[in-house]
């Protein structure tokens, strides 16, 4: 049967995913917020 506790204590994350995580922070992305506040300064402007 697994361990799960041990099996727990074992892990590391892969390099992988830690340097896809920075790349991903490092990113300008557009939300949600980011497109009402555009389309509210584009309503405003006209």
């Amino acid at each position: 049967m697994i361990d799960f506790e041990e099996e727990l204590k074992k892990f590391e994350p892969s390099m992988e995913v830690e340097e896809a995580e920075e790349e991903i922070q490092k990113r300008d992305l557009t939300d949600m917020t980011d497109i009402l506040r555009q389309m509210t300064e584009q309503k405003r402007g006209r």
